[in-house]
């Protein structure tokens, strides 16, 4: 009895420490204990035990001036093995550039997760103005062309998953009705390519199209971002660019049938 209630003690310890890494942002790097035990219902003590076992490993750093603790650089060596044995960014990263190149806009690697697409690998285009997005950074699917891409090719189950979480309006033109939302991935599905026109962010569009995996599959999104005063994601040639991409990317991953 005693070594089960043990093991118990240790294995949520180990989700509390996870939960406190996934905490930092890049709107908020650094946090203070009493922020982090508020955000997540844990006790002070609990926090401040589990920020010291992480911070001897250097998982967080500790700021003296602020009392605020920050990621460490553990976690970007982890973060840079993980990278670099993705399969999809080795396959993705020439085709991507090249992309980049012909449209002059950033291009992004995406899979789904949940209720959010997550961002696996990105390369930025030349403009001085870009958006601002980052590897690992999660946006909500309906507001996205790459969720709405990767949405359009899941199960029914996924999908009355997220409408029953509801769809949440961060603009005007985000799609919060539930028929719209099928309406819309009946048509992403169909035509083989999403577009998102200010939906998340204001001023900012985007083009996705699915990525298959040996299996014929869809498991990843490729997409092009920019400001909508420079980018039209109505434009044929562009769309036909994103699906070229996508295409090739697919192929590269073993899928001969796109």
């Amino acid at each position: 009895m005693g070594n089960e209630l043990n093991k118990n003690y240790l294995l949520s310890s180990v989700k509390n420490a996870l939960l406190i890494m996934r905490s930092f942002t890049i709107d908020e790097p650094e946090k203070k204990v009493t922020d982090l035990a508020l955000s997540l219902n844990l006790g002070k003590s609990t926090v401040s035990r589990l920020l010291s076992t992480l911070a001897s490993e250097g998982f967080v750093v500790k700021n003296p001036e602020t009392n605020k603790y920050r990621l460490g650089l553990s976690i970007l060596n982890m973060n840079t093995i993980v990278t670099n044995n993705i399969e999809i960014n080795r396959d993705s990263e020439p085709i991507l550039r090249e992309l980049v190149n012909e449209v002059n806009e950033t291009a992004h690697i995406a899979v789904l997760e949940g209720t959010d697409v997550v961002y696996l690998y990105k390369v930025d285009c030349k403009h001085p103005v870009q958006i601002l997005t980052h590897i690992g950074k999660r946006n909500p699917v309906h507001a996205t062309s790459s969720g709405k891409v990767l949405l359009a090719h899941r199960a029914e189950d996924v999908i009355l998953n997220l409408i029953d979480n509801g769809l949440f309006g961060y603009q005007n033109n985000t799609i919060t009705n539930p028929e719209q939302l099928r309406e819309c991935l009946n048509l992403v599905k169909k035509q083989g390519f999403a577009t998102s026109s200010e939906e998340l962010l204001d001023g900012v569009v985007s083009i996705a199209a699915p990525i298959r995996d040996y299996t014929g599959k869809v498991v990843y999104s490729v997409s092009v971002t920019g400001p909508e005063h420079r980018m039209n994601p109505q434009n044929p040639a562009l769309i036909k660019k994103v699906i070229k991409a996508a295409k090739d990317i697919s192929e590269n991953l073993g899928c001969w049938k796109y």
